[in-house]
């Protein structure tokens, strides 16, 4: 298999983390990018240790600046990115009656537009390569709506609908773009879930579990590999079948 550059972004924990591994023992040279670069560091060790190639930059989605600055150093350190990983995300619950404005926007604003200044950032140099993987990390609850969300799902489901157009229009160019949406994972999100609230959960799940970072990541090395080559546009439900 080939190396190719992999851009990462919430790479400090959680799916982000996992994705960054799970790539760099593919084979590829990953590019941490997130907001705590302290964490990141501890991501490149680990990547390191396994004998991968791993390199830093720090990232906030919220900041057009941030974002430019960020792909720059990336392209000049590494060279050009091919593989795209958006599963940077906040969430501000709150139901939309007493939800905030600024609740709102800072969550559209983070997790939908900063994922497309992303590929913004990528398209160009994917394009000249006429090869790229765009993997959008979108959620369930994206396709199913969760009540007290409204922000949270409203960004998730435009990232399910900027995957479907983004595919169409860059699919001549060998370059595919294709969304994960997780359901409920095992991560410091869901760690603060009373017992009550999994149980409950668990109940609506076929395969009786939550999903660990890892299944997502497995599903995002897929979608990033050569053999997932003629699949995009896609939605790849990694939910252990709660919602189908």
């Amino acid at each position: 298999m080939s190396s190719r550059i992999a851009f990462v972004t919430g790479a400090s924990r959680g799916i982000g983390r996992a994705c960054a591994l799970s790539l760099a023992s593919a084979g590829h040279k990953v590019v941490l990018a997130a907001r705590d670069v302290q964490k990141l560091e501890a991501v490149k060790e680990e990547i390191q240790a396994a004998g991968g190639s791993a390199s830093v930059v720090s990232l906030d989605l919220a900041s057009e600046d941030s974002i430019k600055a960020a792909f720059a150093q990336a392209v000049q350190e590494a060279g050009p990115i091919t593989i795209l990983v958006n599963n940077a995300g906040i969430t501000k619950d709150g139901l939309a009656m007493r939800m905030k404005r600024a609740d709102w926007d800072a969550v559209l604003h983070t997790n939908l537009t900063g994922g497309f200044l992303c590929i913004q950032a990528v398209m160009q140099g994917m394009l000249k390569e006429r090869w790229g993987r765009i993997i959008n990390i979108a959620s369930v609850v994206g396709e199913s709506g969760n009540a007290g969300q409204a922000n949270y799902v409203a960004s998730k489901a435009g990232l399910i609908g900027l995957t479907k157009s983004l595919a169409i229009e860059l699919g001549s160019r060998n370059v595919t773009v294709n969304a994960v949406t997780p359901g409920f994972i095992a991560t410091d999100m869901t760690a603060v879930l009373s017992d009550e609230v999994k149980q409950k959960l668990l109940a609506s799940i076929p395969l009786k579990r939550l999903g660990s970072a890892e299944d997502v990541a497995a599903a995002v090395k897929f979608l990033a590999s050569e053999e997932a080559g003629y699949i995009t546009g896609s939605v790849l439900k990694v939910n252990g079948g709660m919602y189908m």
